[in-house]
């Protein structure tokens, strides 16, 4: 299984322009022969805890179709983080597009305490088959709570994919802490971070992807766009540059 993180950076505000922007690296994924690509928490929108809730979207969106015909086509799962219209209020989401499969969202369970003004927390644990893995998803706050992690081995996760919109300020301890993870639960453990403005800080990057033993396979610089991927069929792991538009 080859898997990847997008490091990205997001437009703040409405979906369209960074919809684009996911497709493009979504296709240089593909590319590069990813089974599974995971992006930062809220990154369709930015994460702007205040102002966000406005561009709450349903599943049913239309503009979302362009991801799930790249999924169907190049038979990559994509996970893309979005404000989702839930029964009881908005929710941080994980939107999971898999081929030829009806589009489940994952919303974050457990809120950080700035974010509990804004959403409501999701309700159901999931886990998504891949290539032979079981994927479970974590966005940011959550991903940094030992229960978090200790509840998604229990229910056969292979792969814990954390989704996260981090400063510099915590990126020590959360390296430490995906790392103590990985070993902890024997899960491979893959972080995908933002760059540039998030609320009132600015994304850290240093995405990366730990082994099941704990070991740094691989990590992303701090303030570019990159995709870190590794294939577990080989060991290999690499960071590669994304093209932006005028590169392309």
């Amino acid at each position: 299984m080859k898997i990847a993180a997008a490091q990205i950076a997001s437009i703040p505000g409405p979906i369209d322009a960074n919809l684009a922007w996911h497709l493009s690296v979504a296709r240089q994924a593909a590319a590069e022969g990813v089974d599974a690509l995971f992006f930062p928490e809220l990154s369709l929108t930015g994460y702007q805890t205040a102002t966000i809730r406005a561009l709450a979207i349903q599943t049913q969106d239309a503009r979302l179709a362009s991801l799930q015909t790249l999924s169907d086509d190049s038979g990559m799962l994509i996970a893309a983080g979005a404000p989702l219209s839930g029964p009881n209020g908005v929710e941080i989401a994980l939107l999971v597009f898999r081929p030829n499969a009806v589009l489940t969202p994952y919303s974050k369970r457990l809120l950080h305490p700035d974010e509990q003004p804004f959403f409501t927390p999701g309700q159901t644990q999931r886990i998504y088959p891949c290539a032979g893995q079981m994927i479970a998803p974590a966005i940011c706050f959550e991903s940094l709570q030992p229960t978090h992690a200790r509840e998604a081995a229990e229910a056969g996760a292979t792969l814990y994919m954390a989704s996260v919109a981090k400063s510099a300020a915590g990126m020590d301890a959360a390296w430490r802490h995906y790392a103590e993870v990985a070993q902890a639960f024997g899960m491979t453990v893959v972080m995908a971070n933002c760059i540039g403005p998030a609320d009132d800080y600015l994304g850290a990057g240093g995405s990366g992807i730990w082994r099941a033993d704990g070991e740094l396979l691989a990590q992303a610089p701090s303030q570019e766009q990159f995709l870190v991927i590794h294939d577990s069929s080989t060991g290999e792991a690499s960071v590669v540059k994304l093209q932006t538009r005028g590169d392309a």
